[in-house]
């Protein structure tokens, strides 16, 4: 069996997703199992080389993961006839342009969304990849959790009936990391709630929802959302307090083609007592789910109970009973590595890829009317984007 070797320059990798997503548990992964199988029986080898301006990080990643190749210096590593792929998985407001190096190196880009803080920015990646002929796509993940590919089972069979309702919360305490108070440090960085620095959770989980949404439920007409800063300050990774700028909770309603209405609760500074840190129950007129990050239960209207309204005696219905849960299916793999294989074999010229530069672009058009309709305090449409 031969096997053809395909270069990709990571950028950007050695923070926390960078590193255990894509790196260790996509890429390396991928090297694990001796490649990815194309159809005429070849195995396309990712060969990675990572790149960022940190040498002393990037050199310690490489060497705790046996990665041999790594740069601080970009333009060399743009320059490098034998790696074809860029990725980015850096701060969102370098996205733009590090994409846009790329692309003018005729390199195919992959990234992490959101991939830019503004519509204009990212249609403008789209149409500049368009035009360089160079295959592009975003990191949407989510499409590729056993718990949402068990609802896109469920839909398709047709178990809902048709669906009149999607709730999503999704959300964590994420510790302010006051060294002073003697708890743990922030688990996420500190730019995320800076908004000069491109943080906000609506930025950041409205791209989310708009693939999740339009992929599983049906596309996004309207939105009408509501951000909060709750809390107004918090410390960084070198202990020194700022100001929060930028929104860490988010409150959006969407209204969706068919009808159904979705809700979904997104925070930074919610603790958790529901199944995963992010659950959707879905509801329609044949029965409803409710999904995990993994797992899913399902109530058809045949096991539907009949409440009561009675608020003077104890509730005599235990609403958790009466729900099956969905077994897992055999061959489901990391959501990370899933998309991954997919886009190697897109770039390897096998099928197409759907989820590129301009899904990318809805996401960040949802978030900016998100961000609109805070301001406005009002309903907006969401209108098609043209390419």
């Amino acid at each position: 069996m031969s096997e053809k070797r395909i270069g990709i320059i990571m950028h950007g990798v050695t923070g926390r997703m960078g590193t255990n997503q894509h790196l260790v548990r996509s890429i390396l992964e991928i090297r694990k199992q001796g490649g990815v199988t194309l159809k005429d029986g070849s195995r396309l080898m990712p060969d990675p080389i990572l790149v960022g301006r940190n040498a002393a990080k990037l050199e310690e990643l490489a060497k705790a993961h046996g990665v041999k190749r790594w740069t601080a210096d970009l333009a060399q590593a743009l320059d490098s006839k034998a790696d074809t792929v860029f990725f980015d998985a850096a701060s969102t407001q370098l996205r733009p342009k590090l994409l846009k190096q790329a692309i003018a190196a005729g390199k195919h880009v992959y990234c992490e969304k959101p991939v830019a803080t503004n519509l204009g920015e990212a249609l403008s990646l789209y149409r500049a990849a368009k035009k360089a002929r160079v295959k592009h796509g975003v990191v949407q993940d989510k499409l590729w959790l056993p718990g949402l590919l068990k609802l896109e089972r469920l839909r398709d069979a047709g178990f809902f009936g048709k669906i009149l309702s999607v709730r999503g919360e999704f959300g964590y305490w994420v510790f302010e990391g006051d060294p002073h108070l003697g708890g743990p440090p922030a688990q996420r960085p500190s730019w995320n709630y800076r908004r000069e620095d491109g943080g906000g959770i609506i930025l950041d989980m409205l791209c989310h929802w708009r693939y999740v949404i339009d992929n599983l439920f049906g596309r996004v007409k309207a939105v009408s959302c509501r951000g909060a800063t709750h809390i107004p300050q918090r410390w960084d990774e070198d202990g020194k307090k700022y100001r929060a700028s930028a929104d860490d909770a988010a409150y959006a309603s969407f209204e969706l083609e068919g009808g159904a209405i979705a809700h979904f609760n997104s925070a930074w500074t919610v603790r958790v007592r529901r199944d995963d840190l992010l659950t959707l129950q879905v509801d329609g007129t044949r029965g409803s789910a409710v999904a995990g990050l993994r797992r899913c239960w399902t109530q058809s209207l045949d096991e539907t109970p009949k409440p009561v309204w009675n608020p003077d005696i104890p509730q005599p219905i235990n609403f958790y009973e009466g729900w099956k849960e969905v077994p897992d299916a055999a061959g489901w793999d990391n959501a990370f590595k899933t998309q991954w294989e997919l886009f190697l074999r897109h770039v390897a010229g096998e099928g197409p890829f759907r989820w590129g530069l301009m899904e990318g672009a809805k996401g960040v058009q949802l978030a900016e009317l998100g961000l609109k309709s805070w301001r406005q305090r009002k309903w907006l449409n969401v209108p098609s984007l043209k390419t």
